[in-house]
């Protein structure tokens, strides 16, 4: 795409003394390279591919009155050129036929070079929205022209430039997204993604749609997606407004990581759904031992509070069962989530039990503690020569039959093991004392 670029600032001077010779000759060469400038420019806008697109387009919206504007606007400058032209070549032509020039001549010849000398007729400028109410003529000196054109060449050339901006980047990215959503699309099919069953199948028809408008109405109104950038004096100062494929574009990569997730239920669904019968296995078998334990307290410990032990986890076995079926029949958005409360709560289960099984058999640990308390005194009372004592031997055998007994009411044979501590440690502390202490002591 060739830059149009801009005209050239005007040269003309406000009215005042008539030129010399040399002022004229150097005002009519700028003015003849201000006119090349211009002609470039115009050409250049002529061409321009936005342009080019613009007249061969199905416009609505903004785009369709701005651009019938700009037409105009095109039409008009065109119109402003020839005028220059037309008034350069007269003033050229004055200059040549006056090889000579007397006062005035340079009178006359800086009247046609400063002063309003260009008429422009009405039907040129019957453009409201741009030069005013339609006028039957208009007169201009060639800065003030020059200055008009400027100005209606920056309007048209940003109104091009910003619909060519947007064509240039939009529809292209839009073609790209929709051909990942095309594979996506696929994707989903195989995980059995599909519309009115997974939320994702919805949400990929609803980007698909999004995607379908969102390009026809770029392309038939181009400047509705423009963000002109604000103290911005440049044609095409702004930027296209990508919000809206941007958000299809996040949405798309949503959808995308919960199909890959779907998919990865797909691979690993096996094991998982034979480390969750594991599991529940596991609970179940703790729960079993549980029970068992239950009536073992109940039958050996007396005056002793035991716990409910609850019945197997029947509930997660059905639903264990209703994920294998998902499996089966490769209901993979289904078994996904089914799955992960699954784990869940099959953790949560062998995590209850175990502490079900603790809770029951509380009795019997503190039986077993009591227990072992009540031999490692004897085998100490033992190592210090008190085995024979009658007092220890008959309130250890005392200790002993309430905690081999069944029934076992504990807090009774705690107390006794406390009786049996407490007469050993006295004991043990008069056999260290010594002879002559006990002696002094009678």
């Amino acid at each position: 795409m060739g830059d149009a670029g801009s005209f050239p600032g005007p040269t003309g001077k406000s009215a005042g003394p008539a030129m010399d010779r040399d002022e004229a000759d150097r005002a009519l060469a700028r003015l003849g390279a201000e006119r090349e400038a211009i002609e470039t420019s115009l050409l250049a806008l002529q061409d321009h591919a936005g342009r080019r697109l613009l007249e061969g387009a199905s416009l609505t919206g903004v785009t369709k009155d701005r651009w019938a504007t700009t037409e105009q606007t095109i039409t008009l400058l065109w119109s402003y050129f020839d005028a220059y032209g037309a008034a350069l070549r007269g003033a050229r032509e004055a200059r040549a036929r006056l090889r000579w020039l007397n006062q005035q001549d340079l009178v006359d010849l800086t009247e046609k070079l400063r002063g309003r000398s260009v008429t422009v007729a009405g039907s040129a400028t019957a453009v409201p929205s741009i030069a005013g109410p339609a006028k039957l003529s208009e007169q201009f000196t060639l800065a003030e022209l020059v200055a008009r054109m400027n100005e209606l060449y920056a309007q048209s050339l940003d109104m091009v430039v910003a619909s060519d901006s947007v064509w240039s980047a939009l529809p292209a990215r839009i073609d790209l997204l929709a051909a990942e959503l095309n594979r996506t699309r696929s994707l989903a099919h195989s995980a059995g993604v599909r519309p009115g069953e997974h939320p994702a199948g919805d949400e990929l028809e609803a980007i698909t749609d999004e995607l379908s408008t969102l390009r026809a109405q770029v392309i038939s109104d181009p400047l509705a997606f423009w963000q002109p950038v604000h103290g911005s004096s440049a044609p095409g100062g702004g930027r296209p407004d990508t919000e809206r494929y941007d958000r299809a574009a996040r949405a798309l990569e949503d959808v995308r990581r919960e199909i890959d997730a779907v998919l990865t239920v797909r691979q690993d669904s096996e094991a998982r759904l034979l480390r969750l019968r594991d599991v529940l296995s596991r609970a179940d078998r703790t729960l079993t031992e549980a029970r068992s334990a239950r009536g073992e307290v109940l039958a050996k410990i007396a005056a002793s509070e035991v716990p409910a032990v609850s019945g197997p986890p029947t509930a997660l076995q059905e639903r264990l069962s209703t994920a294998a079926e998902y499996r089966r029949h490769a209901q993979w958005h289904r078994l996904s989530p089914l799955l992960e409360s699954l784990e869940r709560e099959a953790e949560d289960e062998l995590h209850r039990a175990r502490e079900s099984l603790t809770a029951v058999t509380a009795p019997l640990a503190v039986r077993a503690e009591l227990r072992g308390r009540l031999d490692a005194y004897k085998a100490k009372v033992a190592r210090h020569g008190l085995a024979e004592d009658l007092m220890l031997t008959e309130r250890y055998d005392a200790a002993r039959r309430m905690l081999w007994s069944a029934p076992c009411d504990l807090r009774v044979a705690e107390q006794a093991v406390l009786r049996y501590q407490q007469a050993a440690a006295e004991a043990l502390a008069q056999r260290q004392s010594g002879p002559s202490d006990r002696g002094g002591n009678a």
